[in-house]
């Protein structure tokens, strides 16, 4: 019988192949490593309130002074505030909630652009993943605030969205801030998106579109009058599976 030779593995190519794929497999002892940190870190700053927005606003910019605010009142209110942890709009909520009474959060991401720590953190947890950083985001928040920026922002308010929708969290409030800069896009949402049957009429009462940082800081409390910021059994049980 005819043996068909196998290929020697000093051959470059499939070496090259066989080491991706051991680094392939122990990079999943790299996430896991990253969800265990993270968890442990920030277990105990709830309540608290992510805010998004774009890392290219400028420090003398309308939006990163409304930003500040906003976080500043936040943090003096009780709530623990939650940013990518960059410049611009980031750096405005954290530096807003590090001269506050609760901990300024930064969540970095190692980018080859754009992303750098900004001074502003109590505490600091730096991923190298975006999916294990945006669950962070979710998990520990009682609420979104969303501010102007790009695509990173456009994938944290859908993300915040498709979860609370589908029921793979638990509801929060998810703000927008910034009217006119948000009105084309709820304008599509409405025109588009349930005119067309894509989302149901009531899902866009999922998302409060808010200007003055003390309405902002209301509406979350407002939402939490009845049922408290402590999560359920149920919402305990439903955050384990985001």
């Amino acid at each position: 019988m005819h043996k068909e030779k196998l290929p020697h593995l000093a051959d470059p190519e499939l070496a090259a192949h066989a080491n991706y794929n051991a680094r392939e497999s122990w990079r999943m002892f790299e996430i896991m490593s990253e969800f265990v940190s993270a968890t442990e870190r920030l277990n105990e700053i709830h309540p608290a309130v992510s805010i998004f927005g774009s890392a290219r606003t400028p420090v003398d910019h309308p939006y990163y002074a409304l930003t500040e605010r906003i976080a500043r009142q936040l943090s003096d209110a009780g709530f623990s505030v939650i940013s990518g942890g960059g410049p611009g709009i980031m750096e405005a909520a954290n530096k807003g909630a590090f001269h506050g009474t609760s901990p300024s959060v930064g969540l970095n991401i190692q980018l080859p652009h754009e992303q750098h720590d900004n001074p502003y953190q109590d505490i600091s947890q730096t991923f190298a993943h975006f999916f294990v950083r945006k669950v962070m985001f979710v998990k520990f928040a009682s609420a979104y605030v969303v501010m102007p920026g790009g695509f990173g922002t456009m994938d944290e308010l859908m993300e915040a969205l498709t979860l609370v929708q589908t029921g793979k969290t638990r509801k929060i409030p998810i703000i927008l801030v910034q009217s006119s800069f948000w009105a084309g896009l709820i304008d599509w949402f409405k025109s588009s998106l349930v005119k067309e049957g894509m989302v149901n009429a009531e899902d866009m009462n999922l998302i409060q579109v808010i200007d003055n940082p003390e309405d902002v800081v209301c509406a979350i409390f407002d939402h939490y009058e009845k049922q408290g910021f402590e999560p359920s059994a149920r919402d305990r049980q439903i955050q384990l599976y985001l």
